[in-house]
């Protein structure tokens, strides 16, 4: 009996997003002409409640709340690296956001490719851009379906076989269908069900944790145990100095990699105003405090013996919810996980479908493309990403896209600063900028791979352990700062500057043009 009450509330939840997505084309409808903006972008239409669900709904995705739980159940507190790496990002998200928006609204850009193309007027800068992004976007597309069939394998809902494989690319279909028609408005709405069912869930797995253990520090104390931690002044679940660069780097360097993402500009660029990604960013806190919960999860997965099967981690605080929870609410926890997935997974094949189809197909392929046949190509790209997720998930090991997405990481990270240092100024070379990206991928890769697709590695043998993507970017940047005036006094021209936006940093206010001559 509570296996089917748990089933039954599972398929509404599902239910209840799919009939959401039937009504995407209700939000903000227009009879505009099909655009990629508009597919894309949802014509830039999206006011702050819509933006915070949307934005929190695609950079929290549903790996995130399995991954950080089943990291802290399975190392403790170098888990919650993810708690403060959410919190830099809501003050830098308040600052680049709504300036990139400000640049793109004004001069009709979609993606962080079509600033750069902009900015430096430098066609190859701007591929590496979009290729970059696409590259480190897939496997992190991937990672959705990886979460979804983790959760549902835990919770008896994923039938062994091919029963349990077309189960999850029905959900999955749903969510191509309702993308390839109303584009971005699609996830946007189902955004608002993922938050009202996650918040919901997760209070109510919280409160019956703490009604079972008594309060937060008996959960503490009874995972301290179970991590191996008899000593108080040495818990597992306390940092250790050796650990402390790590997490401090790890922290800072997945926030700077976050909001380079193509998804999370593309949730971005479809706020209505760079005042409202102000206001958003400064409610995306509580999404954090989200995260902090579930983590918390992780650790009261240990203090009660859940049992996670081996390199399957991320099952910890599905097997929790089936152990503690009655049918109904249970499957309501696995329900939004679910649909938590679906968010981001939509918003990922857009933003990688615009990125292809602005910066490589228009630019390289067809130059006089329609906005019609740019919108119809874009759909092809995008419902094309989803398959190959599918095929990616189902033809390879779950290891296979972690490394991937580990690495994916470490990529994004390197477009900084194209992008981010782009806003401020233009001093550095276009072609430095490039040599700087060439230096700070391979470097990354190198250091990744050499530790066995560890993405925390020690510079050299005895030093302390790192985040590889910081310090590929600290070479990506050097490079760049030192290879500018050589490429300068040798005369290699630059592209022109299309953005309006200043070509060096200011340290004080320029008088007026002829103040010198009154």
């Amino acid at each position: 009996m509570a296996g089917a009450a748990m089933t039954t509330t599972f398929l509404a939840v599902i239910g209840g997003a799919s009939l959401l997505a039937v009504t995407a084309r209700r939000l903000h409808p227009g009879d505009r002409l099909p655009s990629l903006e508009g597919w894309a972008l949802a014509d830039r239409g999206l006011g702050a409640g819509w933006t915070w669900l949307l934005l929190g709904g695609t950079v929290y995705t549903a790996y995130t709340f399995t991954a950080v739980p089943g990291l802290a159940y399975g190392n403790g507190a170098s888990a919650f690296f993810a708690v403060p790496y959410t919190v830099i990002v809501c003050p830098l998200a308040f600052v680049l956001l709504s300036r990139l928006w400000e640049v793109a609204r004004r001069h009709g850009y979609i993606t962080a490719a079509d600033f750069v193309r902009g900015r430096y007027g430098s066609p190859p800068l701007a591929l590496v851009v979009a290729l970059t992004g696409i590259l480190a976007t897939m496997p992190y597309l991937a990672l959705q379906l990886l979460g979804i069939r983790a959760v549902l394998t835990a919770g008896g809902l994923y039938p062994p076989g091919a029963a349990g494989d077309l189960a999850m690319v029905a959900v999955f279909a749903g969510l191509a269908v309702a993308t390839y028609r109303h584009g971005l408005r699609a996830p946007t709405v189902i955004a608002a069900l993922k938050a009202v069912a996650v918040f919901v869930s997760l209070t109510a797995v919280c409160w019956l944790v703490l009604d079972r253990f008594g309060g937060p520090g008996a959960v503490f104390d009874g995972a301290a145990r179970a991590l191996g931690g008899t000593d108080p002044a040495h818990s597992p679940l306390v940092l250790t100095p050796g650990q402390q660069p790590a997490y401090a780097t790890l922290a800072l360097g997945s926030a700077l990699a976050l909001l380079m993402y193509p998804h999370v500009l593309t949730a971005g660029f479809a706020a209505d105003g760079a005042r409202t990604l102000r206001k958003v960013s400064a409610g995306l806190p509580a999404w954090t405090a989200l995260l902090a919960l579930f983590g918390f999860l992780g650790i009261a997965a240990l203090a009660a013996g859940v049992r996670a099967p081996a390199g399957g981690a991320e099952a910890a605080v599905p097997m929790l919810v089936d152990r503690l929870m009655p049918g109904p609410l249970a499957g309501l926890v696995f329900g939004s996980i679910v649909v938590g997935a679906l968010v981001p997974a939509a918003v990922m094949s857009i933003a990688a479908a615009t990125s292809f189809v602005r910066n490589v197909y228009v630019e390289y392929v067809h130059p006089t493309a329609t906005p019609k046949r740019q919108v119809r190509v874009a759909k092809a790209v995008s419902l094309t990403a989803k398959l190959g997720a599918v095929a990616f998930v189902f033809g390879l090991r779950d290891q296979d896209a972690i490394n991937l997405q580990l690495l994916g990481g470490v990529w994004i990270l390197q477009v900084f600063p194209a992008v981010a240092v782009g806003l401020y100024t233009r001093w550095l070379h276009p072609r430095a900028l490039l040599a700087g990206w060439a230096v700070g991928m391979a470097a990354g890769t190198y250091l990744v791979v050499r530790e066995g697709f560890s993405s925390i590695v020690p510079l050299v043998a005895g030093s302390p352990e790192i985040y590889a993507g910081v310090a590929a970017l600290v070479l990506n940047l050097t490079v760049a700062v030192a290879a500018t005036p050589v490429l300068a006094r040798l005369g290699v021209p630059r592209g022109p500057d299309a953005t309006d936006l200043p070509s060096r940093p200011r340290a004080g206010r320029r008088p007026p043009t002829g103040a010198n001559n009154a």
